[in-house]
């Protein structure tokens, strides 16, 4: 199995919907374009990626929204050491089709009751369902793995909250540690580093903005 030394997870940069939920009622979440300060964020991760990758090959997974593609974009690696396959399961968390500003403000405080992984948005899903999702593509990931001449490094464009739920999988965290983790910035990365011991770590945390709240204390 030829497992990469990196695994580079980045938030998209800043869109439209970041600085403007009105955005929502008149375009569909999955069209919304980056902001000019969402591609200067995206372009500053580039040079940071490039340095990083070097000379060495990149398989490359982007969620198939507009702001993703173009952070993608705006990365300028080079193109013939990256192979890029959109990836549906990437996605961001669906909040249902059209969003009324007002409803959707509404179901963001009743998640906040409720909890953020298990609350469900009205047609839409919910964090456990964006779990589900994301646990699917992590298994189709760990398959690409036993091709011998898989690159060295991968790259996926996303969103923070798969970001999120990405590392809770990976690395076995629980629910209540989960809740109590930040999404990144726009732009941000984290990365996964393969050790000499065949383990994964985490180049750095999320921010916290509570402790967890476990329901009990388990092994």
């Amino acid at each position: 199995m030829a497992r990469p030394r990196r695994i580079v997870l980045v938030r998209h940069g800043e869109s439209t919907g970041n600085v403007d939920d009105s955005v929502y009622e008149r375009e569909p979440d999955h069209a919304l374009a980056l902001t000019p300060r969402g591609r200067r964020q995206a372009e500053a991760t580039g040079e940071q990626l490039r340095e990083l990758f070097g000379d060495e090959r990149v398989s490359v997974y982007v969620s198939p929204y507009r702001r993703t593609h173009e952070t993608l974009r705006a990365f300028h690696l080079d193109a013939g050491r990256i192979r890029v396959r959109e990836e549906p399961r990437l996605r961001e968390q669906d909040w249902g089709n059209w969003q009324d500003r007002d409803e959707v403000r509404l179901q963001k405080a009743y998640r906040d009751a409720y909890g953020h992984f298990f609350y469900r948005f009205a047609q839409g899903e919910s964090g456990a369902d964006v779990y589900d999702r994301v646990g699917g593509f992590l298994e189709s990931l760990f398959r690409s793995f036993e091709d011998p001449d898989h690159p060295p490094n991968v790259l996926i464009v996303t969103h923070g909250l798969a970001m999120r739920l990405f590392c809770m999988r990976w690395f076995h965290w629980t629910v209540a540690e989960f809740e109590s983790l930040s999404n990144p910035g726009n732009g941000e990365v984290r990365m996964l580093v393969l050790g000499d011991d065949g383990k994964y770590t985490l180049d750095r945390p999320f921010d916290r903005w509570r402790d967890p709240e476990p329901y009990e204390i388990t092994g």
